[in-house]
């Protein structure tokens, strides 16, 4: 594959997986292309023409010749100067590494991941809570992350792949979407009077968990108990980062029973315990992995080899 498609398979995939839906999907693209129209002819050098045909400010092409042929990835959770010297380093022993691809964004996919975490009030809404204060609220919690944001050093791990000659791509929403989706539709499954502990098998049932559970880190029950019923099921692993704490009030009171999540602070986990709803923690990089593992499958079928690292597991299913 080249480089191009691989990065066009992956934001494709996130689109396909979005609880926002294919209409919501194409209205971002019609707003986007419509503030490039707007512009000036001096302000469009401004403007990342990649939000045109791709939703997701996180998920980016960093470096390389997009029209590079493709035959083995390496793929991580977190690819940093340690990894992309190690992709050096197995290149010169003969192990052919064609590509970097992180989950986490680095370099300006990283510096606006604000940009993503508006999709959180859709999900949201979905269970049962006010659009007009998901987006409120939102709003504020995405200028506290742009701040937050500014000051990093987010080119440091990219150009060390641009001097090192190795393209570099980051997925991170295709990713979350396509584990939210994955996991959401098995909770459905399990319905509203399954316990807790019924959840926590089927989760450490999924390939991705179960190798967690070996390692120490496999899905927990951060909140509750495992004989409690679980009620409604919300995964909750999309967005970008965590939304407001009053956000887990809202979710009790339009009748969430339980939330399956990636990680969760313990401001969030104490006002779940106020609100009586359940948490389980599926794990972070367990969670990850599984996301990410949705798309490469399309890479497999297409010949593409993936080298695992940076605790990225692999698991096909193709």
């Amino acid at each position: 594959m080249k480089f191009r498609e691989m990065y066009e398979t992956a934001y494709r995939a996130g689109m396909t997986a979005d609880p926002r839906g294919e209409e919501a999907m194409a209205r971002v693209l019609v707003q986007a292309r419509r503030e490039f129209d707007d512009l000036p002819e001096r302000k469009r050098w401004e403007f990342d023409q990649e939000r045109l045909v791709n939703p997701f400010a996180d998920t980016r092409m960093l470096c390389g010749d997009p029209d590079a042929e493709i035959g083995t990835i390496m793929v991580g959770i977190d690819l940093e100067v340690g990894e992309v010297l190690l992709a050096d380093r197995l290149r010169e022993k003969g192990q052919p590494v064609d590509m970097l691809m992180a989950h986490h964004p680095e370099g300006r996919a990283l510096a606006r991941l604000e940009e993503v975490m508006g999709v959180q009030a859709d999900v949201w809404r979905k269970f049962g809570v006010s659009i007009a204060y998901g987006d409120a609220v939102m709003h504020e919690r995405m200028s506290e992350i742009h701040r937050a944001l500014h000051p990093r050093n987010n080119e440091r791990n990219v150009q060390a792949a641009r001097l090192l000659g190795i393209p570099f791509m980051c997925c991170h929403t295709p990713a979350d979407n396509s584990v939210n989706a994955f996991l959401q539709a098995k909770c459905d499954e399990l319905g509203t009077d399954g316990t807790v502990d019924e959840l926590i098998d089927m989760l450490k049932d999924i390939p991705e968990y179960h190798q967690a559970v070996l390692e120490g880190m496999g899905p927990s029950i951060f909140q509750g108990n495992g004989h409690r019923r679980t009620g409604k099921i919300m995964v909750d692993m999309t967005g970008g980062t965590s939304g407001p704490v009053d956000s887990i009030s809202k979710l009790a009171h339009a009748g969430v029973g339980t939330i399956v999540g990636m990680h969760m602070g313990e401001e969030h986990r104490k006002r779940a315990k106020d609100e009586k709803i359940s948490v389980v923690i599926a794990g972070h990089v367990s969670s990850d992995s599984l996301g990410m593992n949705l798309i490469i499958d399309e890479y497999e079928r297409r010949g593409v080899g993936v080298v695992a690292c940076s605790g990225f597991t692999r698991v096909s299913r193709v």
